[in-house]
């Protein structure tokens, strides 16, 4: 049986941007007006990688790492540099009207819904630029408002709803048409915690009953670890990682954390490992990968023990590793 081609293709793709250079003072911007200095700055530089149809992956790397560019890229806004890049088969940046009907782009901080007219009727705006026929748009929309509890919002102007009321709308905004490829730019930023996990749930659903294929970076690592079994980390343009969440930890990770209740928070830990907090009898220690077992085994035998539990680092700090590419 044929392996069906990937969802998105991506093969040494670059871009480079040419950067204006100015010196401070009066004379040096004078002089910019006569002979500009320029340097070449690469945004993304030659990474690799393919999504299959239905994955969702996590696109991560700290700010200027070239995430949002290679999304515009992706989505046809940008043309690269270098490379190859395909789509669903299209090349993005031809923004041929098949290819643009089964992709979006959703970007939490810009707005695309009409700020003094209500979501609704930005909705039926991309009704009309889409062509959705009005059967299958009147059921999407149902299953969006279901979804994303958008039944109250729909009638109000976009000014009046709070952050993350319009980021839901935008979000539906988004997927009216259905798309099969969808790329989410940090969709859950200035988000509470409630929000977060809604939105969550709700690219999950969306991703089970349309089988899309979803490329999501985001600042949230529990929007990472909820969603995405895959990660790809990306600094400087350049690609660090590509692989399993949990490879990920066990690669750049050389110590593991143990959580141990006792009795009592009197006793004194240091010998066992560093102590990184006590708190209402409970301790947490960092612990070297190779002696978790020797250390919990002592921790049992010597301690009046109620609870215990190893862990892997918080994947933020994992994350924070890779950035710095400290492997150990």
């Amino acid at each position: 049986m044929m392996q069906p081609p990937p969802a998105i293709h991506i093969k040494d793709l670059r871009k480079v941007f040419t950067v204006s250079q100015q010196d401070s003072g009066a004379r040096a911007a004078l002089q910019g007006l006569v002979k500009r200095r320029t340097i070449q700055v690469a945004a993304v530089d030659g990474i690799s990688f393919d999504l299959e149809p239905g994955e969702i992956v996590g696109f991560l790397g700290p700010n200027g790492a070239g995430k949002t560019t290679t999304l515009k890229m992706l989505s046809g806004l940008l043309h690269p540099t270098s490379g190859e890049v395909k789509v669903l088969g299209y090349i993005p940046w031809k923004r041929e009207k098949s290819f643009l009907r089964q992709i979006t782009l959703v970007m939490g901080q810009r707005n695309q819904l009409v700020w003094d007219i209500p979501a609704i009727h930005s909705f039926e705006l991309n009704r009309a630029v889409y062509r959705i026929p009005p059967d299958i748009y009147r059921s999407t929309l149902d299953e969006l408002t279901e979804l994303l509890e958008l039944k109250p919002l729909l009638n109000k102007p976009v000014r009046n709803l709070s952050l993350g009321e319009r980021m839901k709308c935008e979000i539906a905004a988004g997927l009216l048409h259905r798309p099969t490829v969808v790329f989410l730019d940090e969709p859950t930023i200035g988000l509470d915690v409630t929000m977060q996990r809604r939105i969550r749930s709700f690219i999950a659903e969306y991703n089970q009953r349309f089988g899309a294929t979803v490329l999501l970076t985001s600042h949230y690592m529990a929007d990472v670890e909820a969603l995405c079994r895959r990660v790809v980390v990306i600094h400087h343009g350049k690609l660090l990682f590509d692989g399993d969440l949990s490879a990920l930890v066990q690669n750049f990770t050389d110590h593991k954390t143990i959580v141990v209740r006792l009795e009592d928070c009197q006793a004194d830990l240091k010998e066992y490992g560093e102590v990184i907090s006590c708190e209402d009898n409970q301790f947490t220690l960092r612990v070297p990968k190779a002696e978790t077992a020797r250390v919990t085994e002592r921790l049992l035998a010597d301690l009046p023990v109620i609870d215990l539990l190893v862990e892997d680092p918080p994947i933020e700090e994992v994350i924070e590793r890779v950035f710095a590419q400290e492997k150990p």
